[in-house]
């Protein structure tokens, strides 16, 4: 039995291991946008920090947003924003 538990749970967790990675995505209001520093904050407050290579695809305070981000050190590092309609 044990010879068939080890490598179950090892599947298992190989399996889960890429929905774990998996972003995280948030609709909302913009509330500013700095675009020196690359820092999004929207109308309830959640402050999502932009990669250095980000392109504005016109993203003005009040706009409707759709972020992909992924939470390190504490902080909400987005890897994609659309604005939406």
């Amino acid at each position: 039995m044990r010879a068939i538990l080890v490598p179950a749970t090892l599947a298992a967790l190989l399996a889960a291991a890429p929905l774990a990675m998996a972003a995280q995505t948030s609709t909302g209001h913009v509330k500013s946008f700095d675009a020196k520093s690359n820092v999004l904050t929207l109308r309830n407050g959640v402050v999502y920090n932009l990669p250095a290579d980000f392109k504005n695809p016109g993203i003005k305070s009040g706009s409707k947003v759709q972020i992909s981000w992924d939470m390190r050190d504490g902080k909400h590092e987005a890897s994609k924003v659309m604005v939406v309609k």
